[in-house]
């Protein structure tokens, strides 16, 4: 099968094809036949040398997210046939034509989806609904605050709330983002320039009282107007860092609000929380798919060889939504 890898830590040339083995499943695995695999920052950060694989998991391969068809099944398998259509998240090495996860792991792929627009499901519709509505238990009549709305967990968890009755403000340091996630129906647009006027926005949108749901995709920069914008008893979780991992926190003002953080992550969870996820997707959120409520925003898809210009554009932060590699 052909891989994107990594030949030594660096810049988006660094990737290329490669020849390596089929995996094989083992007797509760299926194999998937890709078409396509979503890209995500974490990638970026992998193909720098910032990003170490999890244990058995191939370093020099990124990619968390695929969509595909069962070509081969495992002896324990009773889910799954050769020939359903199926995506989910994988630990590492999604970059690749053929992978293999255990059967509870896999999703199936609703007929309103094709398997391109279903690889940018996973790692934004997974993460959004896990955070928003699993963890910090979103309820409707609240106030969601999305950071990076144009981002694919932005816009799916803009999708999220907007289906539950959640009233949202997103920020964007790109106006036309913002444009665009108006038009998914964000209901608050608050352009994040040089400063912190983002919060008296949302100061403003909420009559002073702050947001419920505070969803953090930026991490350190945003922190000190965040503990402005979280409201009393407010839930605010921590689902990526890209302007910093560090910055002063106000203990006496979160603990005035009685306000709570969270921090998340999906990729180093056990088998069994991951199974779970899968199948709370499969109840809560594939009917979203099928009635038009959701919907996968995808940016633009590659082919794989040209792996190294989807990860200069997702590095420029020129994408709105996810971006997907295609395999022919």
């Amino acid at each position: 099968m052909r891989v994107v890898a990594i030949r030594e830590p660096g810049g988006p040339e660094v990737l290329g094809l490669e020849e390596r083995p089929d995996p094989e499943p083992g007797p509760e695995e299926i194999r998937v036949a890709v078409t396509a695999s979503g890209i995500n920052r974490a990638d970026l950060l992998q193909r720098r040398g910032r990003y170490p694989s999890l244990a058995g998991i191939p370093d020099d391969i990124p990619g968390l997210e695929f969509s595909g068809t069962v070509d081969a099944i495992g002896s324990g398998v009773t889910r799954w046939r050769t020939g359903d259509r199926v995506m989910g998240l994988v630990a590492g090495a999604g970059y690749a034509e053929r992978i293999v996860v255990h059967q509870g792991e896999a999703v199936a792929v609703p007929d309103s989806l094709d398997l391109v627009a279903a690889a940018a499901v996973p790692e934004a519709f997974f993460t959004a609904f896990d955070a928003i509505s699993l963890q910090c238990r979103m309820r409707s009549g609240e106030t969601l605050l999305i950071h990076a709305v144009g981002s694919g967990v932005g816009t799916a968890a803009l999708q999220i709330a907007h289906r539950a009755g959640l009233r949202t403000i997103g920020t964007s340091r790109t106006l036309e983002k913002l444009e665009r996630a108006t038009a998914l129906g964000l209901d608050v647009a608050l352009h994040a320039d040089a400063g912190q006027s983002w919060v008296d926005g949302v100061l403003r949108a909420t009559e002073g009282h702050g947001v419920s749901v505070l969803l953090d995709l930026v991490g350190g920069a945003y922190l000190e107007g965040n503990q402005r914008a979280i409201a009393e008893r407010g839930r605010w979780i921590v689902v990526g860092v890209p302007s910093g991992r560090s910055a002063t926190i106000d203990l006496r003002a979160l603990m005035s609000k009685r306000a709570s953080i969270t921090g998340t992550v999906l990729r180093v969870r056990s088998l069994t929380e991951k199974i779970a996820l899968a199948e709370a997707v499969e109840a809560e959120l594939l009917e979203g798919f099928a009635d038009g409520s959701l919907t996968p925003v995808l940016d633009r898809s590659y082919p794989a060889a040209e792996a190294a210009d989807a990860h200069r554009r997702m590095e420029a932060n020129e994408n709105f939504g996810a971006m997907v590699l295609t395999w022919d």
